[in-house]
């Protein structure tokens, strides 16, 4: 069988072409897709390599300035205003003062207790009854509050940072732990 090949240096040229056509195609496709919609809709879909260069660098510093926010988020220990973001700055208060728990306990205890809502109230119970009913995400009543505030934080019982570590120094103080209440406590 008969079989007709290119000389090496032909071969090696095509592959050069194929080569610089792929990376030309490559970079137009990108190019086209980093580019604003006004940009892509230029007549005939050109691109000029500043508005592409423009594009990039605007969409780094975007990525960096990112990137920057949730390092400081972490190394600056803010919390979101969420319920996740309560816990995790409970427990770290908690941490600094001794007072044991986790977040697999804390959780489990408010969403038992109100579901996470920093506002519940229980208005039925026998403490609502006698005036005093129990509020926030860990259903604290006022003079347990009073008690096991815990300094540095709000002194508001339902803050809900402040509802919970309350809640936790008084559960350490009862049951040893949040994390050993299953019921109501």
């Amino acid at each position: 069988m008969l079989r007709t090949t290119l000389p090496r240096t032909a071969r090696i040229g095509r592959t050069h072409k194929l080569s610089a056509a792929l990376v030309a195609t490559a970079s137009c496709a990108a190019a086209v897709a980093l580019a604003t919609p006004s940009q892509a809709a230029t007549p005939a879909g050109h691109l000029t390599a500043a508005s592409v260069a423009d594009h990039i660098k605007v969409t780094a510093v975007a990525t960096q300035a990112h990137t920057a926010k949730q390092a400081a988020s972490k190394d600056g220990q803010q919390y979101g205003n969420n319920l996740d973001g309560w816990i995790r700055q409970s427990l770290d208060i908690m941490k600094s003062k001794g007072i044991p728990g986790s977040y697999e306990g804390l959780h489990r205890n408010i969403m038992r207790e109100s579901s996470g809502n920093p506002n519940a109230v229980n208005d039925w119970d026998v403490n609502a009854v006698n005036g005093i009913p129990s509020k926030g995400l860990l259903q604290v009543i006022q003079p347990t509050f009073n008690t096991y505030h815990v300094a540095g934080t709000a002194n508001n019982l339902t803050d809900p940072v402040a509802n919970i570590t309350a809640a936790a120094n008084y559960a350490a103080a009862r049951y040893g732990s949040i994390d050993n209440v299953n019921s109501a406590y």
